[in-house]
């Protein structure tokens, strides 16, 4: 993957409603060019391509801005102050999403998406008219390649869009001004069937990574829009998405991963700083994120906490995400032979525990994590409470008494204007690995492939091999065992990195991830400086609520109502 360069862009796509597309072509003040121009102009046509770039999902917190991620709609964190655009999630009022800032995850991204799908049909439809670069010059469009990119890009932004609404509505061409754009839904089948037409043209037209310069980083490559395939076969092979468990689907899904698995890519040799390097072998496609201040940024607004500089410190991984850490031995917790004390909760956890979560007594930047309460005597014999810097329960805290480190790495600190770099990963090798288990179990069942796949992420992540060479794994696993543990894995391995909230939803889990108790662990610093450690459920502000529609988000009600009672909304959120 290679750094596209971002150009100022001459033209804007407007991000309101799919009835607007029509009007998408408006030009900056001042800028004295028509459509025809720039489709006759090889470098204007590259960068109305390169715009496309813009309507992508860039970040994992997003719902408004940078307060907000999908871990904490899900079972693996809280915001832990209580910031409205997430709690109303948990509450189940997604409609109040369905207008919110255009980086929530409801309405804004059906906005975002369908602004960038009218950039890359217009480039589609107009790719033929772009004349070759004059003689003597660099090659500033390629005609081959833009048409790859802009396959994946929509195939991209229509999955985004069925993994959170099913169905949608297609719009396979470019609207003149006047015409009225009521569009129904498509089908979900309709729609993958649409993407993956897209994504299997863009394999023929997108080059191998080792084909992009170092000017090109981080656009697809065919490797990319394989991965992307892989994906959306899974998607559509799981449970929403096939109630009857059509195992052709699941073997779909396994074959797609499979062809990524011939070499080009490796796991990483470590796992804590994936998010952090600018290059790896285990990068298929990411979004690096250059170096930017703390201040203002979801590093310190949302990851830090306050005794270390931090401004609001809400990202909080919950003690139900922390208990599914296994031992070093690759035991669980509540396995009596695994050597877990409840009093030295994160003692000879698996390493991925310590590459993940920010726990009470860690050290970190020449000091220590406190997220403990005190109880003693002010000067006047009164009874008080202190508490850690980490931890103040009366201002803005921690609401379950962890930080994620995975979105707060210990080199980020406030002391001496330390800035941050934070990629966000569209696809990496070890999904496509727990794509391929999850499939191929599904499809044929645990074989001796999908135990590979499972041994090498767990021994990159450091579980103990173990007397039989598993890595904590149980021989001979049914079906339903390996399904089991296939998802523990990914619930792990892609901890926060905007997997688990979808998956969820896709395997139709929720009532028992999202509608059980939130937990966070009470501290209690005692007079000798021991602690004694006490899970506790969260108050009610915390907890989250589940019912079957929520399988799939509301289509925006702007959009229903302007519709005129064409796009149908998804069941029980009329």
């Amino acid at each position: 993957m290679k750094k596209y360069t971002k150009y100022i862009a001459i033209l804007f796509i407007t991000l309101f409603s799919i009835s607007c597309k029509k009007d998408f072509l408006e030009r900056t003040p001042g800028v004295a060019l028509d459509e025809d121009q720039i489709f006759a102009d090889p470098a204007q046509a590259a960068k109305f391509a390169d715009n496309a770039y813009n309507y992508v999902i860039t970040k994992y917190v997003r719902f408004n801005d940078h307060r907000g991620c999908t871990a904490q709609a899900s079972d693996e964190a809280v915001s832990g102050n209580s910031e409205g655009s997430v709690t109303s999630l948990n509450r189940g009022l997604y409609h109040e999403h369905s207008t919110g800032p255009i980086l929530n995850d409801i309405g804004g991204v059906w906005n975002l998406m369908y602004a960038g799908i009218a950039i890359e049909t217009k480039m589609l439809t107009r790719l033929s008219e772009v004349p070759p670069a004059p003689p003597a010059t660099v090659l500033i469009f390629d005609p081959v390649r833009v048409e790859g990119e802009m396959r994946f890009l929509r195939a991209l932004s229509y999955f985004e869009l069925t993994k959170r609404f099913g169905g949608v509505p297609i719009v396979n061409r470019v609207y003149d001004v006047n015409e009225e754009l009521n569009l129904p839904r498509n089908t979900f089948d309709e729609v993958t069937k649409y993407i993956l037409n897209d994504i299997d043209i863009a394999i023929t037209k997108l080059g191998n990574d080792a084909d992009y310069t170092a000017s090109m980083y981080g656009r697809p490559t065919k490797g990319a829009a394989q991965a992307l395939k892989a994906r959306v076969l899974l998607y559509a092979a799981s449970p929403l998405n096939n109630p009857s468990g059509d195992k052709a689907k699941w073997k779909a899904a396994a074959d797609a991963a499979t062809i990524l698995m011939d070499g080009r890519y490796s796991l990483q040799a470590t796992y804590g700083d994936l998010l952090n390097v600018p290059s790896s072998p285990e990068y298929i496609m990411i979004r690096i994120k250059g170096n930017t201040p703390l201040a203002g940024e979801m590093m310190q607004d949302f990851s830090m906490s306050p005794g270390s500089g931090g401004a609001q410190g809400q990202m909080n991984p919950t003690q139900n995400h922390v208990d599914m850490y296994e031992m070093a031995n690759g035991k669980s917790i509540t396995d009596p032979t695994s050597g877990y004390d409840p009093q030295k909760p994160y003692l000879n956890r698996e390493p991925r525990f310590y590459n993940n979560i920010i726990y009470n007594d860690l050290p970190w930047q020449g000091g220590k994590i406190e997220m403990w309460s005190f109880p003693t005597l002010d000067a006047q014999g009164k009874p008080t409470v202190l508490y850690g810097k980490d931890y103040n329960p009366t201002i803005t805290f921690t609401a379950t008494r962890y930080y994620c480190k995975k979105y707060w790495p210990e080199v980020y600190r406030t002391v001496g204007g330390s800035t941050t770099l934070l990629n966000y990963i569209y696809f990496r090798y070890a999904e496509v690995m727990l794509n391929y288990a999850e499939a191929q179990n599904e499809a044929v069942g645990p074989d001796a492939t999908v135990y590979d796949q499972l041994i090498a992420i767990r021994k990159r992540g450091g579980i103990q091999a173990g007397a039989n060479n598993l890595y904590g794994l149980k021989a001979n696993m049914t079906q339903d065992e390996m399904r089991v543990v296939i998802r523990h894995e990914r619930a792990i391995e892609l901890a926060f990195e905007d997997h688990r909230w979808y998956d969820i939803m896709r395997w139709k889990i929720g009532a028992q991830t999202i509608a059980v108790p939130m937990k966070g662990m009470d501290v209690v610093k005692n007079a000798n400086g021991s602690f004694t450690y006490t899970p506790f459920v969260l108050s009610q502000t915390f907890q989250k609520t589940w019912a079957e529609k929520q399988n799939m988000y509301p289509i925006p009600r702007t959009e229903v109502y302007k519709s005129k009672g064409v796009l149908v909304q998804n069941p029980g959120w009329e």
